[in-house]
């Protein structure tokens, strides 16, 4: 038997208004949350079109084979950034004229694999064997609105795919525990002398893939316990445990340090949830939010050209409500980024206009530039008693220094992550 989807009736009104507009097909992406038994579709949003395609309306593609699967993944890219904790790209959709009705297995086929194989690349964690390797396509005829689910397996590139059940619910989207908490980083990455041909991004993914293993064996509280994994999220009893990481001692040319408090967000549907399920959906929301800070700020200083400077002020989090929903989606915003930048950027990658006195800013906005000259001389011991003022705590930096000495990183001890959640329903 193949997997269920259960889908808010909205994501079906959402599908069903799409106007062709005298393209052949449409695609977008399916998100929402993965379980062992079912998974649950809370949101579609189609691909935006190429600049191009606009200049040139009268000259559509014609095939599915030509769909621009470098745009729809960077599109996948772009909206998983904007998912807190437990919600996941699921899969695509498309919506195409009755003649390509039969021509589309094919391509979506290899576009849920190149968007999955990119989205790995990225992360700073992977998938376990027992969580589902499943990724939905759903195919919409624009004239008969038939519709076809089926899913492929991402592990096995070689798979037919298999049918799925595709069910609508309404009010789907209001029963779901919030999961949140405020984790504190101080992040040492020593930039090894080994590897001074890598860039400083690369460095920095380097470091935090390190980092990773530390929140996956950190201590986790839920409302101030901490609680067997297999037991329901409600109950549970408390536990001793106690996970340090070894002292590593090596010759840098520099470091990276990444210090701050970050807010962390998740969500778990409200159908018999697990500890454990709480527990990954906001270990993984520490790690992919503060590896999208870092990457939004390269992107950042790529794009303006920004000459180097001793601290960097990485984005803070904002949070919006989607339309009916109690599920809050998120996007990162420089302190010079207007609350109207934001709102058209969510528009663009979610096709979801909001409301920006719903606009939930999750860190303090601190203003102040920051920024001193490099010394390759300065040693490791008074490199402190020279730089500025810190910045309020709320706000996470990017500190970058270099310096020629031995850095002893990573003897930390227990981190101890503390959850609250709020549950929310019909």
């Amino acid at each position: 038997m193949g997997r269920t989807y259960i889908v808010d009736d909205t994501v079906g009104q959402y599908l069903s208004n799409i106007d062709l507009q005298g393209k052949p097909f449409v695609s977008g992406l399916l998100i929402g949350q993965f379980s062992s038994q079912k998974d649950y579709v809370i949101l579609a949003t189609r691909t935006p079109p190429k600049e191009e395609q606009y200049e040139n309306p009268k000259h559509p593609k014609t095939k599915l084979d030509n769909l621009d699967e470098e745009w729809a993944t960077e599109h996948a890219h772009q909206v998983s950034r904007m998912l807190p904790g437990g919600l996941s790209v699921l899969g695509v959709f498309i919506i195409t004229t009755l003649e390509l009705a039969n021509d589309f297995q094919n391509a979506l086929r290899r576009l849920i694999y190149a968007i999955e194989k990119s989205m790995n690349r990225k992360r700073l964690w992977n998938f376990t064997e027992e969580e589902v390797s499943e990724r939905v396509v759903l195919h919409i005829c624009s004239s008969t609105k038939k519709t076809f689910c089926r899913t492929y397996d991402v592990r096995d590139p070689k798979g037919s795919g298999r049918p799925a059940d595709w069910k609508y619910q309404s009010r789907l989207s209001t029963s779901w525990l919030s999961l949140e908490c405020t984790v504190h980083i101080d992040i040492h990455i020593p930039l090894s002398t080994t590897s001074v041909s890598y860039t400083l991004e690369k460095n920095t993914k380097n470091g935090l893939t390190r980092w990773a293993k530390q929140i996956e064996n950190g201590v986790y509280f839920i409302n101030g316990q901490v609680k067997d994994e297999d037991s329901d999220l409600l109950e549970g009893q408390l536990l001793n445990s106690d996970h340090r990481s070894t002292a590593m001692v090596q010759i840098c040319s520099g470091s990276v340090n990444l210090k701050g408090d970050v807010k962390c967000r998740a969500y778990i549907h409200s159908n018999k949830p697990k500890v454990k399920d709480a527990v990954q959906a906001v270990k993984r929301d520490i790690l992919n939010t503060v590896a999208d800070r870092c990457e939004v700020l390269f992107e950042d200083l790529l794009l303006n050209e920004v000459s180097e400077k001793k601290f960097h002020i990485l984005p803070h989090r904002v949070f919006v409500p989607i339309p009916g929903s109690t599920v809050m989606l998120c996007d990162y915003k420089f302190g010079d980024e207007s609350t109207e930048e934001i709102r058209d950027h969510f528009v663009e990658m979610l096709d979801q206009v909001i409301q920006i006195e719903r606009l939930e800013i999750a860190e303090e906005i601190n203003t102040a530039c920051m920024s001193s000259s490099m010394s390759n001389e300065a040693s490791l011991d008074n490199t402190e008693d020279k730089q500025p003022a810190q910045p309020i705590k709320t706000t996470v930096v990017l500190k970058i220094q270099q310096n020629i000495g031995m850095i002893a990183a990573f003897a930390v001890a227990v981190l101890a992550v503390g959850i609250s959640f709020h549950y929310f329903s019909d």
